[in-house]
């Protein structure tokens, strides 16, 4: 009966710390969004304007073309980080279309 307990117990926290990573990595990237959005195309830009890129201010440039950018940057960055996740906990479905022996 302790058997499955523990593994009762030990799938909860296993989930657990998945869904721990999951969040930080959704934390740390909506963070870096906020910033660079925010950040870098309203409240820095006075300072970012006196620089150029492309013939446009650079703080008008983030507000309208970069944080797209960066955004797609970090779709691409949690798609990559998610795999990771998932293969360290046993979710990875890349295997799921190889037959499982005995069948």
């Amino acid at each position: 009966m302790s058997d499955i307990a523990d593994k009762s117990k030990s799938s909860t926290e296993d989930r657990r710390a998945y869904w721990r990573a999951n969040l930080r990595l959704l934390g740390t990237l909506m963070a870096i969004w906020f910033a660079v959005s925010f950040g870098a195309g309203i409240l820095f830009r006075p300072f970012l304007d006196q620089f150029m890129l492309g013939g446009f201010p650079l703080g008008f440039w983030f507000a309208q073309q970069g944080s797209i950018y960066v955004f797609i940057v970090l779709i691409a960055i949690y798609a990559w980080r998610m795999h990771r996740i998932e293969r360290d906990f046993a979710l990875d479905d890349d295997d799921a279309d190889t037959p499982v022996e005995g069948e």
